[in-house]
This record gives C-alpha cells, sequence and structure tokens, in this order.
C-alpha cells in the first residue's frame, strides 16, 4: 500500500513525515488553499524531506495551472510527480507531461457513477478520487467508498488513489472496501490546517500498512 501525506508547509513537517516512511509527499502550489507554499519554501521542504527519506516523492498539487507555471515550480524544486486538482483536460494533461517530463497524476471529484466510468481516458500515471470540495482537496470529508470501489474493479490496469476524509480511525476500513494503490491523507493528520500531527501521522502509516494489500499489482 502507497501512502501520500498532502499539504505539508513546513520544512520540519517534511522531514517528520518523511521519516514516517510514506511513499509521496505533497506540496500545495494552489495560492487559494490554506496550505499553499511558493517554490522558495517548497525547495526547502523537499531538501529536508529528500534528507530524512531518499526513496521518498514530492509531488506538486496545481489547480488549472498554465504549463509555464508548472514548469518553473518544477525547474525550482525538482519536483517527482506533478497532481492535477483542478478543470484540466486530457489535453492538458498531455502539454503538461510533455513539457516537465513527469509522470501526472489527475484528481477527480467523485459525486456520482459516472464521475469514474471514463478513467481510461486519462494520459496519466494514476487517478486521485476525491471528496467534492470548494477548497480542491483537504476538507476533511469522505465521499461514498462504494463508487471507489468500483471504480477500482472496472478499471484493473489503473493506478487508483483514494482521498477524502481519510485519518488513522479508517483508512484500514477504506482500504478493505476500496483495495486502492495508494491513499492520501491532509487534513486528517492535521492539529491545524497545514500544520502535521507526528502522533496521527505514525497512526496513520501503522494503519496502512497493516491493512491488507490491493489483490491486483500495480506499480
Amino acid at each position: 500500500m502507497k501512502i501520500k501525506i498532502c499539504g505539508v508547509t513546513t520544512p520540519d513537517d517534511a522531514a517528520m513525515v518523511a521519516a514516517a516512511g510514506v511513499d509521496f509527499l505533497g506540496l500545495n502550489f494552489w495560492p487559494r488553499s490554506r496550505r499553499y507554499v511558493d517554490a522558495d519554501r517548497a525547495r526547502e521542504m523537499a531538501a529536508a524531506a529528500r534528507a530524512a527519506n531518499p526513496e521518498l516523492a514530492i509531488v506538486g498539487l496545481f489547480v488549472d495551472a498554465t504549463v509555464d507555471i508548472v514548469a518553473r515550480v518544477h525547474a525550482a524544486v525538482r519536483l517527482d510527480r506533478v497532481q492535477l486538482h483542478g478543470d484540466e483536460s486530457p489535453d492538458d494533461c498531455r502539454a503538461i507531461a510533455a513539457q516537465v517530463g513527469l509522470p501526472l497524476w489527475k484528481a477527480i471529484a467523485v459525486r456520482a457513477p459516472d464521475d469514474v466510468r471514463a478513467l481510461d481516458a486519462w494520459p496519466v500515471e494514476a487517478i486521485l478520487l476525491d471528496a467534492p470540495s470548494a477548497g480542491r482537496g483537504g476538507s476533511g470529508t469522505t465521499f461514498d467508498w462504494a463508487l471507489a470501489a468500483n471504480a477500482v474493479a472496472s478499471h484493473p490496469t489503473r493506478s487508483i488513489v483514494l482521498a477524502g476524509g481519510l485519518g488513522p480511525d479508517n483508512v484500514a476500513a477504506a482500504i478493505a472496501q476500496v483495495r486502492p494503490w495508494a491513499v492520501d491523507v491532509a487534513s486528517g493528520v492535521e492539529r491545524a490546517p497545514g500544520v502535521k500531527d507526528p502522533a496521527r501521522v505514525r497512526a496513520f502509516v501503522d494503519a496502512a500498512r497493516a491493512a491488507p494489500a490491493p489483490t491486483r499489482a500495480r506499480s
């Protein structure tokens, strides 16, 4: 089970999260987010995280950003993944991937079955299923996990990341029902927006690692 902790905002938290053994650390570059960081701050955080865990991958989260903005942030921070969390189209994904040369994740807000029926149309490494929210994630609310489970079952070649309202107390149940490739958490391991709680981070990682692995191997 892969684990991503998103919305980290300080170098100390970045190092702590990385040392907890997560696979992905998410940095939010959407200026309207309560967890926004600029490229200079993100460079410090990426360095701290990589020093604590060289195998960690840094994921940059963008919302309807231009290709140039994504490319400039990548040049400053050396991202490992780009997560698009806005209203981007498949063509936008192709353009950004061509410019930055990085694997992409596309976030989908899940309200109804139609939202997860055409996932194979996205030219990305992974699909992140999240609860709808004005803040584009980090709301602390869940969505119907049955929809996510159906998406995993009906798209066996896709890497599905489950997000939305996860925390130490429910991540094992979510994994058992959905069987995703990865889980993603932001507010569920925080004391305040952008301020991570070390005890909750460790509890989340332990619960996710103890859950049954996905039945299909997806890299």
